[in-house]
C-alpha cells in the first residue's frame, strides 16, 4: 500500500445500528493513522468481537473486515464467526502434516548423510583394492611410469563408475528402507577341517537394482550375499574391465578364451573375499579387527548351550546357519573356507601382469623407455623422486597405497606429457600407431570363434617387457615376450593352459589317445590289441615315471633306520576307491557299483563298444577286488619297525624271484642300477601274493586295470565331455552335488605342481613378515612349554626325559616360505626341466608328471637335504616331518582365526599357539616317538617308558573309540586316529601353558585379552578360538569316506574329546566334577 489518502468512506458493522461514515483516514508508510476528527462513539458504537456479523472494508459478510475496537476505540481488524472456526480447525489439521514432513525432510536428511558416509567408506575401501596397486608395481617393475597413465585416463570412467555405484546403493536403501542398512564395520595336522575371517550379515540385492548393469558385469544374481561386498566387488570388475578396454599394451599378443571367471556358484565365496582381502592387505585398525573378530565368534556361537554339557555346539552350534555346504562341496567348515578364499587371492595373482621388484634405473626418472624426459619444475622432480624413493627403501602396500592418494594429480600430469611425448616419438620413427579393437563378450549369445576376442593391429609402438596375464571379461592376453625360464611364466601359463576351455574342447581327447598308443594301447579300445607281447612290468614301470603307482608302490626317499641317507624303498599299492574295505564289505557295495559305472563310461566315451565296455569293468572291478585282498588293512601296518625289510636287489630278488626288479628300476631311472643296490621293502608278503594274482589273471585284464588307473587321472587334463560322469562318481562318494569351477581345479593344479614358483607370488605381495617372527617367538614359548611339561611327566625315567628335550631343542622350524623363492635364478633353476606351452594343457601335465619323478629318482645315492621345504607356501595346513625332526608351517596358515597381529594373544595362542603344539607333539605320538632327534628309527626310549606310553595311549584309543557319528551310526576308530588325538590333546595343554606363562611375564596386559562384545576372559577366549578352528558341516557320504580313511577324528570329538581331558578348560568355565566337559576320569600323554 503506497502513501496516499482513502476517499472512499469506511463502514464499519453493526448488526441494528447505523453505521457511521468518516471521510477521511491517511495512510502513510504502509501504516494507518487517524486524522485529528476523534470518533464520536457512542453507546450504539460498533464493537469488533467474534461473534457479529459485519460488512467492513473489502470484506464480505461473515468474513474478516475492519472495526472498531470496543474498549479502545481503535479501528482494527476484526474476523467473522467462520474466520474464527477456521484459524482453530486449521492448525489441528496442518500440525500433523507438517510433523510428517519435518519427518519426511530429516529422514532424508538421515539418508543422504548416510550414502554420503557410505560413500566415502566406499571410497576408502577402493582406494585400498590392490588393483590400485598395478600402477605402482608397473612402475617399480621397469615399466616406469607407463602403466601409472591408465588411472589417469580412467578417471572419468571411474568416476561414472562411482556414480553407477551410488545408483544401486540409493536403490538398495529405498528398497530395503534404514532399518536394513547393512553393518559394515595328510600327513599332518587339520588336513579334514577348515572359515572366514570376518564374514558379513547378509540381505539379498533387488533384481531392479541390477537390471540396468552391462552384460559382463551381471555375475552376480540377487542371492544373499553382502551389499557392499556386492558394490566392492562389482567395482573392482569394472575398473579391471575398464583398464583392459583401455589399456596401450604393445606386445604381440595371442588370444584365448578360458574359463576362469567367477560365476554365480562362486557367490558364498564372495562374502568372504573381502574380510580376506583386508588380512591380506594389512587393512583395519586394532579396534575395528577385534571388534569384526567378536562378531564373528559371536556369530557362530550358541550361547543357549552350556560350556560344559556340549563345549563344540557352544562354540559352532550357529556355523551351517551361516554357513551351509556349498553344492561342490563334500563339506564345509574353517579351513576349507581358508582355502576357498586364499584360491582367490591365487587366481588374481596367475591372472595379473607379472612383475618384478624395484630397480635401479628408476633411479634416473627422467630416461623413461628410452626416451628423455623433463619434469617441468622442482614440485614435479621431487614427487617422482619420492615416489622411487620410498617404493626401494620399503615396499608396504599401505605406504604405496598414500602415494597413489597423494601424488596422483601431479603423477598423472606428468604422465600424461610423457604419454603425448612417447606417442609423438613412435609416430615420428615408425609413422604408425596401436590400434586396438575389442568386440563384445557374449558368451551364451554368441558360437562365433572370434566373439569376444581382442585383436592388435600395428603395433610397433616402444614397448616394455615383463607383461603377462590380463583378465578381460573371461578372456586372457598371453604375451608371447615372456622368459622362456621364467618360473612364474610357466605357473601362469600351466593355469592359462587349463582355463582355456575353448583351445581344450578344440583338441578334444586326441591328446589322450596319442599317449595311449604310445605306452601300447589299451585293449579295451582296440580289438587288435595282442596279448603275446604284453609286458606288465614294463608297463608298471612306464607308467611310474608319469608318477603314477600302480601295483607297485616305489620312491626314493631317507631311510627311516638313517635320514641322512635317500635309498630305493617299495611297499604295496593303493587302490582306486579310498580303502580296501569299499571292496571287501558288503555295507560298501554301492560304492563299488558306483566305480564300476565309472569305469565303464569313461571306456564307452573314449570308444569302446558299450558290450566291450561293460564286460571289461567288470573284470577290471573283479580284479582290484581280489588285489584289495591281498594288501595288509591299516591296522596292521601300524608298527613301521615290523614292516621295515633292508637288503640289497640281489637278495630281494631271491626273496621275490618272479619280479625282474633290476628290469623295473633300469625302465624307470633310465640308467642301469647295480644289483648291489641298497633297497628297504615294507611289504614282503603282499609282494609274492601279487605274483600269484597276476599268473592267475589274464592279460587282458591286468593291462586294462593298469590303464584304467592312470586314465582315470588323464581324463582331467582333456576337454569337459567326462565332467558328468565324474560327477555322477563323487556324487555316490562323497555326496557332492556339482562339480567345481574350472578355475577353482586349476588352481589346486597349479599349487600341487608348481608350488614353489605361485608361493613366490603370494609371499612378495601379501605375506608379512612379522607374522613369520611372532610365530617363530611362539614356536619357542611352545618349546619352552613342553620341556616344562616334561619335566613334571612322572612316568618318563630321566634319561628318556633328557633324550626327549634333547629332539625338542633339535627341531627345525620352518616358518613361512623357503629363502629360494625369493631369489628369481634359484627359482627358475627347480623348473628349469618343465617345459609348459599356454596352448597344451595336456602336455604339460605329462611334462610336469615327468619331471617330478626324475628330480625324486635323482636323488638317490645324494645325501638328504634336511633343509628343504616338502609343502608349498600358499597352503593352508601345517606339518611335521619324523625323518627330518622338522615343522613346516606355510604362509597360507598364518591368518585369522589361527593369528592376527592385532588380535589378543589369546586368541593367537588358541589358534596357532595350539597348531603349533600339535605338531611338536607329533615328534611324540605312537610313530613319532620311534624316531630320535635326526630322524632315524631306534630304541631311544626305555622299556619302563614305554610300558607307561602304551598305557596312556591305550586311554585315549578307548575314549575316542567310544565316541559315534550319529548321523551315519558309525564309531570312531580310536586306534587308527590315536598319533592325531594325542598331538590334539598335547597342544592344547601345550599352548595354554605357554599363553599362562605369558600371562605371568605380562601382568598389566590382562585387560588387553578381552574382546568387545563377549563376556569372557582370555583364557576362556583361548579355548573359543580353538573350538572354532574346528567349526564346519560334512555330508554323510562323505562323514562315511572320512570315518573310513581318515587318520583325523571328525571336529566335533578333536574339540569335545580334548577340553574333556582339559583341567585348565574345567577351571575357566567352573565347569563342576561330572559333567560331560569334566569328566571323572582323563585321559593324557603329554
Amino acid at each position: 500500500m503506497a502513501d496516499g489518502v482513502i476517499k472512499e468512506p469506511i463502514n464499519f458493522c453493526d448488526q441494528k445500528q447505523k453505521t457511521h461514515t468518516y471521510p477521511l483516514v491517511q495512510v502513510h508508510n504502509n501504516s494507518i493513522s487517524y486524522t485529528s476528527r476523534s470518533l464520536a462513539a457512542t453507546q450504539h458504537r460498533n464493537q469488533c468481537n467474534d461473534y457479529q456479523r459485519y460488512n467492513g472494508l473489502g470484506s464480505s459478510k461473515s468474513k474478516l473486515g475492519l472495526g472498531v475496537n470496543a474498549q479502545t476505540g481503535r479501528l482494527q481488524w476484526c474476523p467473522g464467526l467462520t474466520c474464527c472456526k477456521i484459524l482453530i480447525v486449521l492448525p489441528v489439521i496442518m500440525l500433523p502434516i507438517t510433523l510428517v514432513l519435518v519427518l519426511l525432510m530429516r529422514m532424508d536428511g538421515m539418508l543422504l548423510a548416510l550414502q554420503l558416509r557410505q560413500q566415502k567408506k566406499f571410497q576408502q575401501k577402493l582406494n585400498q583394492e590392490p588393483i590400485f596397486l598395478d600402477d605402482y608395481d608397473g612402475l617399480v617393475d621397469g615399466d616406469t611410469l607407463q602403466d601409472m597413465l591408465d588411472e589417469e585416463l580412467l578417471i572419468s570412467s571411474e568416476r561414472e563408475r562411482l556414480e553407477e555405484l551410488e545408483r544401486i546403493r540409493r536403490c538398495i536403501s529405498f528398497k530395503f528402507g534404514l532399518s536394513e542398512t547393512i553393518d559394515v564395520e595328510d600327513r599332518d595336522i587339520m588336513r579334514d577341517a577348515r572359515t572366514s575371517f570376518l564374514p558379513r550379515d547378509t540381505t539379498a540385492i533387488p533384481r531392479e537394482c541390477l537390471e540396468n548393469l552391462s552384460n559382463s558385469d551381471q555375475f552376480y544374481t540377487p542371492e544373499f550375499f553382502d551389499i557392499d561386498e556386492f558394490l566392492q566387488s562389482y567395482a573392482h570388475k569394472r575398473l579391471r574391465r575398464d583398464r583392459t578396454a583401455q589399456s596401450d599394451d604393445t606386445e604381440s599378443v595371442t588370444e584365448v578364451t578360458n574359463d576362469s571367471s567367477l560365476h554365480e556358484e562362486d557367490v558364498p565365496y564372495i562374502e568372504s573375499m573381502s574380510s580376506l582381502q583386508s588380512f591380506w592387505n594389512e587393512q583395519g585398525t586394532k579396534e575395528s579387527i577385534r571388534e569384526a573378530q567378536a562378531r564373528t565368534m559371536l556369530k557362530y556361537m550358541d550361547i543357549e548351550i552350556d560350556p560344559c554339557q556340549d563345549f563344540y555346539k557352544y562354540a559352532c552350534g550357529n556355523w551351517e546357519r551361516h554357513h551351509p555346504i556349498p553344492k561342490d562341496k563334500a563339506g564345509f567348515d574353517t579351513f576349507e573356507m581358508l582355502r576357498e578364499n586364499l584360491d582367490v587371492v591365487l587366481k588374481e595373482l596367475l591372472e595379473q601382469r607379472p612383475h618384478d621388484e624395484p630397480r635401479a634405473h628408476l633411479k634416473k626418472i627422467t630416461h623413461i623407455g628410452g626416451n628423455n624426459y623433463e619434469p617441468d619444475d622442482d614440485i614435479e622432480a621431487d614427487i617422482v623422486k619420492s615416489v622411487n624413493s620410498d617404493l626401494n627403501d620399503e615396499l608396504k602396500k599401505q605406504k604405496v597405497r598414500r602415494h597413489i592418494v597423494r601424488k596422483r594429480e601431479i603423477l598423472s600430469r606428468i604422465l600424461l606429457r610423457y604419454r603425448r611425448h612417447n606417442l609423438r616419438v613412435a609416430t615420428e620413427t615408425t609413422g604408425t600407431r596401436r590400434k586396438r579393437v575389442e568386440t563384445p563378450i557374449d558368451s551364451k549369445a554368441s558360437t562365433s570363434p572370434q566373439a569376444g576376442q581382442v585383436k592388435t593391429i600395428s603395433h610397433t609402438i616402444p614397448h616394455h617387457k615383463h607383461h603377462g596375464l590380463v583378465k578381460s571379461g573371461g578372456h586372457h592376453k598371453v604375451y608371447s615376450n615372456e622368459k622362456k625360464n621364467d618360473a612364474q611364466a610357466k605357473a601362469r601359463n600351466l593355469y592359462q593352459s587349463c582355463t582355456n576351455s575353448k583351445l581344450l574342447e578344440k583338441r578334444g581327447i586326441q591328446p589322450l589317445i596319442e599317449l595311449i598308443h604310445s605306452l601300447g594301447g589299451w585293449p579295451v579300445l582296440d580289438s587288435n590289441w595282442n596279448s603275446q607281447q604284453f609286458d606288465w612290468l614294463n608297463l608298471t614301470a612306464q607308467l611310474r615315471r608319469y608318477n603314477n603307482d600302480i601295483l607297485i608302490v616305489q620312491w626314493v626317499g631317507p631311510d627311516i633306520k638313517n635320514s641322512d641317507e635317500n635309498i630305493i624303498q617299495f611297499d604295496q599299492t593303493n587302490l582306486g576307491l579310498p580303502t580296501r574295505e569299499y571292496y571287501l564289505q558288503n555295507v560298501n557295495a554301492k560304492y563299488l557299483h558306483a566305480y564300476q559305472r565309472f569305469t565303464c563310461d569313461v571306456m564307452h566315451k573314449l570308444g569302446a563298444p558299450k558290450v566291450v565296455a561293460l564286460k571289461a569293468a567288470a573284470d577290471l572291478i573283479d580284479f582290484e577286488t581280489r588285489l584289495a585282498s591281498i594288501t595288509a588293512p591299516a591296522e596292521k601296518r601300524l608298527n613301521v619297525t615290523k614292516l621295515y625289510k633292508r637288503m640289497t636287489l640281489s637278495e630281494l630278488r631271491g626273496v621275490v624271484p618272479e619280479i625282474d626288479w633290476m628290469r623295473y628300476l633300469n625302465i624307470l631311472q633310465d640308467r642301469n642300477v647295480n644289483e648291489q643296490e641298497q633297497i628297504v621293502i615294507y611289504a614282503i608278503d603282499y609282494m609274492k601274493d601279487l605274483v600269484s594274482l597276476l599268473r592267475d589273471t589274464e592279460s587282458t585284464t591286468i593291462a586294462n586295470y593298469l590303464m584304467w588307473r592312470f586314465i582315470r587321472h588323464r581324463i582331467n587334463n582333456v576337454d569337459d565331455r567326462f565332467d558328468d560322469t565324474k560327477q555322477t562318481f563323487y556324487h555316490a562318494l562323497f555326496g557332492r552335488e556339482e562339480s567345481p569351477s574350472r578355475w577353482k581345479v586349476c588352481i589346486s593344479q597349479v599349487n600341487t605342481n608348481m608350488g614353489m614358483a605361485l608361493g613366490s607370488m603370494f609371499v612378495r605381495r601379501y605375506f608379512d613378515e612379522n607374522s613369520k617372527k611372532d610365530t617363530l617367538k611362539m614356536t619357542h614359548e611352545l618349546q619352552q612349554a613342553f620341556r616344562e611339561i616334561l619335566k613334571t611327566t612322572d612316568w618318563l625315567d630321566g634319561n628318556t626325559k633328557y633324550l626327549a628335550e634333547l629332539k625338542v631343542n633339535a627341531m627345525s622350524l620352518k616358518i613361512g616360505y623357503p629363502d629360494f623363492i625369493l631369489n628369481p635364478d634359484d627359482l627358475n633353476e627347480k623348473y628349469a626341466g618343465i617345459e609348459i606351452d599356454a596352448d597344451k594343457y595336456f602336455e604339460n601335465t605329462i611334462n610336469v608328471l615327468l619331471h617330478t619323478t626324475k628330480t625324486e629318482q635323482s636323488k638317490l645315492n645324494e645325501p638328504v637335504n634336511k633343509t628343504t621345504w616338502q609343502t608349498a607356501p600358499a597352503i593352508v595346513n601345517a606339518y611335521y616331518s619324523r625323518n627330518k625332526n622338522q615343522i613346516m608351517f606355510p604362509a597360507g596358515i598364518l591368518q585369522p582365526p589361527f593369528y592376527h597381529r592385532h588380535f589378543p594373544r589369546s586368541l593367537n595362542f588358541g589358534g596357532i599357539g595350539v597348531v603349533i603344539g600339535h605338531e611338536l607333539t607329533h615328534g611324540f605320538d605312537d610313530k613319532g616317538r620311534l624316531f630320535d632327534r635326526n630322524g632315524s628309527i631306534h630304541k631311544w626310549w626305555s622299556d619302563s617308558a614305554i610300558r607307561g606310553f602304551d598305557e596312556r595311549a591305550r586311554c585315549i584309543i578307548a575314549q575316542y573309540g567310544n565316541y559315534t557319528v550319529g548321523e551315519v551310526g558309525i564309531a570312531l576308530n580310536g586306534e587308527s586316529t590315536q598319533g592325531e588325538n594325542i598331538a590334539d590333546n598335547g597342544g592344547i595343554r601345550q599352548a595354554f601353558h605357554a599363553y599362562k606363562n605369558w600371562l605371568d611375564a605380562n601382568p598389566d596386559a590382562v585387560g588387553d585379552e578381552r574382546l568387545p562384545g563377549l563376556n569372557m576372559t582370555g583364557p576362556q577366549l583361548f579355548f573359543l578360538n580353538f573350538g572354532q578352528v574346528w567349526c564346519g558341516a560334512m555330508r554323510p557320504e562323505a562323514v562315511r569316506n572320512k570315518l573310513n580313511t581318515a587318520i583325523h577324528s571328525p571336529g566335533r570329538f578333536r574339540v569335545i574329546g580334548t577340553v574333556s581331558n582339559s583341567e585348565d578348560f574345567s577351571r575357566e568355565f567352573s565347569c563342576h566334577v561330572g559333567s560331560p566337559m569334566n569328566p571323572i576320569h582323563k585321559c593324557s600323554v603329554w
